[in-house]
């Protein structure tokens, strides 16, 4: 049985990173709770654009991942998101190299109000970079 967003709620964000959202374009039943439960709840459910880069690969049918995208609200990596994503690596301690797009989602989680729930496949590096700040589900 699937678990629930039980952190997600109204004014909130829910967060897919390259993992969450290729579950979520494959129909993964604990992926598709986190969506509904977080809509049910009036919150918004989100990728960053690097992530869309990410997580598409061959295999993933093109016409259905643009279809699920354009039910999710895109976050644009902007210079501040940037800005951000380089703090939040710093403090870390990590790479960009390596760490770079996990930092980005990281920052733009952290740049919206709210209740805010990451769902990935990184638990341990997104609670590097988030702290308590983002409550973080592995899928």
């Amino acid at each position: 049985m699937a678990r629930s967003p039980s952190r997600v709620s109204s004014g909130g964000i829910l967060v897919l990173d390259s993992e969450g959202l290729g579950k979520a374009v494959r129909a993964d039943p604990t992926v598709t709770a986190f969506i509904r439960g977080a809509q049910s709840h009036d919150a918004v459910v989100a990728v960053s654009d690097l992530t869309l880069i990410e997580a598409w690969h061959s295999g993933i049918n093109m016409a259905r991942f643009r279809w699920y995208v354009s039910r999710l609200v895109v976050l644009p990596v902007t210079e501040e998101i940037s800005w951000r994503a380089i703090e939040l690596l710093r403090d870390a301690g990590l790479h960009g190299h390596k760490y770079a797009i996990d930092a980005v989602v990281a920052a733009s989680t952290l740049a919206r109000p709210g209740p805010r729930v990451i769902l990935t496949s990184d638990h341990d590096d997104m609670s590097k970079l988030c702290g308590t700040r983002v409550h973080i589900e592995e899928v």
